[in-house]
């Protein structure tokens, strides 16, 4: 995947219905490349589907966590590679034990799992630590 490839996931991640016109648009290339690169992410798996994003309180199964990340060597690597990770809903960079904290939401603990594992394997990110969301106090 190409810098290209981790833009157009980064807008279908923000917003999967964005039309192919306006996708085109806002990344600067054909209509034609944005299809073909769609369609190879797809047969690639790297695309696995699409999905739609409800609010906190309408998705109370959802299984939300927290996954601290060490990065070693290329940060901004591992960030295109965790921006494209499906269940990554939001990346943050922050400072102390941790590089990046990502917010992750699943629809279960085996999807979770496979998300953490496909996170520990991106080149680059030596350790990782995750905390599930329990319960909110203030919304």
């Amino acid at each position: 995947m190409d810098d290209l490839d981790h833009r157009l996931i980064a807008k279908l991640r923000h917003n999967a219905r964005t039309s192919i016109a306006d996708l085109a648009q806002a990344l600067g290339v054909s209509r034609g490349t944005i299809t073909n690169r769609i369609a190879r992410l797809e047969r690639d798996g790297v695309i696995a589907g699409y999905t739609l994003r409800l609010r906190p309180d309408a998705a109370p199964d959802e299984i939300h966590a927290w996954t601290g990340v060490a990065v070693e060597g290329n940060q901004q690597g591992v960030i295109r590679a965790l921006l494209g990770e499906p269940g990554v809903a939001a990346l943050h960079d922050t400072n102390g034990r941790w590089d990046l904290l990502a917010e992750l939401r699943v629809g279960s603990l085996t999807e979770l799992s496979a998300t953490l594992e496909r996170i520990r394997r991106i080149k680059g990110v030596s350790a990782t630590e995750t905390s599930i969301h329990l319960h909110s106090f203030r919304g």
